[in-house]
């Protein structure tokens, strides 16, 4: 029996050592000079083409109440979901987020993150690599449920989830304590997620213009959340969806010093958010006006950018496009 603690101990440092080299690996990448380096490539299923995989997402499949409170806690939900920051440890210094094994709330088929999956698609929630609380010791991936799906296939009931999100937020991922809003709000999402709001097509192209949108629509949650914690957490979401613009444009030095400068701007007002400062809601609206000429400015360099299929196709998993050898 000792002689197996001392196993589990020890596969257990193991475990988290190896995390913590995959994520300053994948912060070292993030930090070179590499101009089309996409934080996405380190969790892609090493077969996958990145035009697909990279390039197109599943629609949502989100289905809004008629009540205004409930849609404002839904949309509080939703922007969390999207945000590395909110599993924190491990999971946020490599930049996972709920939406990166739920890919609009969905599964992930191209999904593969090292020592989390076994198969492309699947992940092991009870790892060592990010939990200190829930690892079990054991590699024992299983398939990423698709939110969206029948409702038979989910084991938790809408009454049950606050409950089961905290869990997996502070004792799967080591995450710290989310806002009351904050969990009743991704339950709320979560519960919102239904088959019979699923779009015709099962995929569309992942766009600037869909990421400004929920960057907008992270702020606009941050405007009408009901305390300054969660204020706070959701425009550090607006600025993570801004990170992911970011990573597709380096190639392009003055769009990229115009998109750092609207992100500079959010700094300040989570700043101010967390001290509770009045007129918030104004500045946010600010900004909201204003980035809709960043976005014209950076729509008209969109083909040049890693939202271009083309160029998406050209990536590597080292993060810089591939590059022709010279001779025959």
């Amino acid at each position: 029996m000792d002689r197996n603690r001392r196993r589990s101990r020890t596969l257990n440092r193991v475990h988290a050592g190896f995390g913590l080299g995959l994520a300053l690996a994948a912060s070292a990448a993030l930090a070179s000079d590499t101009p089309a380096a996409l934080r996405a490539m380190a969790w892609l299923a090493p077969d996958a083409d990145p035009a697909v995989a990279l390039g197109r997402a599943p629609t949502e499949c989100l289905r809004l109440p008629d009540d205004p409170a409930r849609v404002r806690s839904i949309e509080i939900g939703r922007t969390a979901f999207r945000d590395p920051l909110l599993l924190g440890g491990q999971a946020a210094r490599a930049g996972l987020s709920c939406e990166s094994c739920h890919a609009g709330g969905r599964d992930n088929p191209d999904f593969r993150f090292p020592g989390l999956s076994g198969a492309p698609g699947t992940a092991d929630v009870s790892t060592s690599l990010f939990s200190r609380v829930r690892g079990n010791a054991v590699f024992d991936p299983q398939p990423i449920p698709d939110l969206a799906g029948p409702r038979a296939a989910l084991k938790t009931p809408p009454e049950a989830l606050p409950a089961f999100i905290r869990g997996l937020v502070v004792e799967e991922f080591d995450g710290a304590e989310p806002p009351e809003a904050v969990l009743r709000g991704l339950a709320d999402y979560t519960a919102a997620l239904h088959p019979d709001a699923c779009p015709a097509a099962r995929d569309g192209p992942v766009t600037l213009a869909g990421h400004l949108s929920d960057a907008r629509r992270a702020l606009a949650a941050a405007a009408t959340a009901p305390d300054p914690e969660t204020t706070a957490r959701m425009i550090s979401s607006a600025r993570s969806t801004l990170f992911l613009i970011d990573e597709r444009y380096r190639a392009l030095p003055a769009e990229i010093r115009a998109l750092r400068a609207a992100a500079a701007r959010l700094a300040p007002l989570q700043a101010a958010a967390r001290a509770g400062a009045p007129y918030l809601a104004r500045d946010i609206d600010v900004w909201i006006r204003d980035s809709r000429r960043l976005e014209r400015r950076l729509a008209a360099r969109e083909a040049q950018s890693l939202y271009a299929p083309s160029r998406l196709a050209g990536l590597q998993r080292g993060g810089g496009p591939e590059r022709k050898r010279a001779g025959p």
